[in-house]
């Protein structure tokens, strides 16, 4: 039983919006061996303290023409959409109604691959940013903690063809992670797209 199915998320100071059985199975199940096999996966090193630490999963960046992304002293250039991405881009535009024009697509590739405690509020996503994450693959708990607090408040599954999005004040007030585990998971593919606003 899936507890989250028909809960709207009532977090203060966020908006929330999660669609646990977004896609259906064998599409969800197409869409995930290919990005698997067609992207051009990297794992970037960042620097903490003075040492290089390779990042905990792999990723790519795809957008529009010169629509780069930078964060944690990280910067991508945008490879080119893909057929598969342009479709899978339609598909969620046409979900939450806004146009978006890039994905960071994480691999967690088993349990020891994570991503820690942040928020996206880079300041080329804008006020207000929307971030649709869209799930492919094995489960992870996806934990939320108010900014300056150590405490977990909310927790979700995202299970294989869910869809996340997050819009309004959400990341001002609210960090966001997937935790590492010990538990036996099947590898993951998280798609984050977002509208990085470029100056005119």
């Amino acid at each position: 039983m899936d507890l989250f199915a028909d809960i709207p998320l009532q977090l203060a100071d966020a908006e929330l919006d999660f669609r646990p059985h977004w896609l259906p199975g064998p599409l969800a199940d197409e869409w995930l061996s290919r990005l698997l096999v067609e992207t051009p996966w990297q794992q970037p090193e960042v620097f903490l303290h003075g040492r290089a630490y390779p990042v905990p999963r792999l990723l790519a960046w795809y957008g529009d023409p010169g629509v780069g992304y930078g964060y944690s002293g990280l910067y991508h250039q945008a490879n080119a959409w893909t057929s598969l991405l342009a479709e899978i881009r339609q598909r969620v535009e046409d979900g939450v109604g806004q146009a978006l024009n890039g994905v960071l697509i994480n691999h967690y590739r088993d349990g020891a691959d994570s991503m820690g405690w942040h928020s996206d509020e880079e300041a080329v996503l804008g006020q207000n940013p929307l971030i649709a994450s869209l799930n492919l693959g094995g489960t992870r708990r996806f934990d939320l903690r108010r900014k300056g607090s150590q405490r977990i408040e909310h927790s979700l599954e995202l299970s294989h063809g869910s869809l996340l999005v997050m819009r309004g004040a959400t990341q001002h007030h609210w960090q966001h992670q997937v935790a590492k585990t010990r538990k036996a998971v099947a590898p993951r593919i998280n798609l984050t797209f977002r509208l990085v606003r470029i100056p005119a």
